[in-house]
């Protein structure tokens, strides 16, 4: 047993570890020099993830992150400015890399749980003025993370794509948890993907691999991000190693994901009827349950250290907020035991 099966870990669904048949897929994969265009299996697993989103190519990047500031760079100039809802990770947990690498402004709109609107869009786009920032680039975040793991309609996305193409902008998707939206919705990530110029799919979450993202999108554009990916120290030699967990999620841990949904759904249920307790949103769409405890008179961090002694890791995202991540290292039994706790805290706490 490690140190992590001690406890049940609700902080992310980063914390996955890979299961044992995907280990066995890591340990046998037939590698080659990445750099070169020879390894099998990174190239699979590309072609896998270009097809699955309906775009002519895609290339393996070491981080989700990366794959997000990699597109910055290839769209944006110095100077130019993004829009994207205030919660995006671009904008919260990036370390402004779009500032510090591109040179790009974020122009940050308020939308509903992380959902923003055409016409919030259309209004923030500016008009051509040799004083101002020229807006460049729309961003979407799929699921909204902050926004409650809330899933964007496929109709929202199709407003949002049709004004940014009516004033010649290019269109980015963090598709970090793109494939729970997928799950939840029964739209296919291909539909979700279409009126993008890039977009990437992360490995590392709900998919459960170790590491890594692939970033999709026109052969031209994924050329310059091989020239990106290089200069920021991503690119790699024998990565088939972990592509293989890769191509293993994608044909094992998709459809699994309806269970972090439920999961999380009766994790919600469970704690919703605490006096002091508020969901923020009401309503848990996919693996995210984001919930208040200032009703009770406590804070963040005094209910994490409450969980922590009973087994229990959960993360705090503010003073009064916490944030519980379903995946597949925890099933039904680790949930109702988290839930079992926060009532055991909440009453020690009277």
């Amino acid at each position: 047993m490690t140190a992590g099966d001690a406890y049940v870990n609700l902080i992310s669904d980063t914390q996955t570890r890979p299961t044992e048949p995907m280990r066995r897929a890591m340990a046998e994969a037939a590698v080659g020099d990445e750099q070169r265009g020879d390894d099998p299996s990174t190239n699979r697993l590309c072609e896998m993830v270009a097809e699955l989103l309906g775009k002519e190519t895609a290339v393996f990047l070491p981080s989700g992150t990366m794959c997000n500031q990699v597109a910055v760079l290839v769209h944006c100039q110095s100077g130019e400015e993004i829009i994207a809802d205030e919660t995006a990770h671009i904008i919260t947990s990036e370390g402004a890399g779009a500032a510090a690498l591109a040179g790009a402004w974020v122009r940050p709109l308020k939308g509903r749980n992380g959902i923003f609107s055409a016409e919030q869009v259309r209004a923030a786009i500016r008009p051509r003025n040799r004083n101002a920032p020229r807006t460049r680039l729309v961003a979407v975040e799929q699921t909204s993370n902050r926004g409650g793991g809330s899933v964007w309609p496929l109709a929202a996305i199709e407003d949002v794509a049709s004004v940014a193409r009516e004033h010649g902008l290019a269109l980015h998707m963090d598709g970090a948890r793109l494939l729970n939206a997928v799950v939840a919705s029964g739209v296919s990530a291909r539909q979700f993907a279409a009126p993008f110029d890039s977009v990437w799919l992360d490995l590392s979450k709900g998919l459960g691999c170790p590491v890594g993202g692939v970033l999709a999108a026109s052969a031209d554009f994924i050329d310059e991000a091989w020239r990106w990916k290089h200069r920021l120290g991503g690119a790699m030699r024998q990565s088939g190693v972990l592509a293989a967990a890769g191509i293993y999620a994608l044909e094992h841990h998709v459809e699994r994901l309806a269970e972090d949904h439920a999961n999380a759904k009766l994790f919600a249920e469970r704690i919703a009827a605490l006096p002091g307790i508020e969901l923020q949103p009401p309503n848990v769409e996919t693996n995210l349950v984001f919930f208040d405890v200032s009703g009770a008179g406590l804070t963040a961090e005094q209910v994490v250290a409450g969980l922590l002694r009973r087994g229990i890791r959960i993360g705090a995202e503010g003073e009064h907020q916490l944030r519980a991540v379903t995946h597949l290292d925890v099933g039904r039994e680790g949930v109702e035991q988290a839930a079992a706790a926060l009532v055991a805290v909440m009453n020690e706490a009277k």
